[in-house]
């Protein structure tokens, strides 16, 4: 499943913020673009998870 991604850089918090239109309230953050990215894999992998077993409940 591939989503899109909107990168930020927050001059405040002197990293990038990661958002996912498609999933709301899925976001996350990092110092570093490449942090950025992973840490936005891994909130999609945990809404998509807790999403499904919201569905089984």
């Amino acid at each position: 499943m591939k989503f899109q991604v909107i990168f930020t850089f927050d001059p405040e918090y002197q990293g990038y913020v990661a958002e996912v239109p498609a999933l709301p309230g899925c976001l996350s953050q990092g110092k570093t673009l490449d942090e950025a990215v992973a840490n936005i894999r891994d909130a999609i992998r945990g809404y998509l998870y807790v999403e499904e077993i919201n569905k089984s409940v």
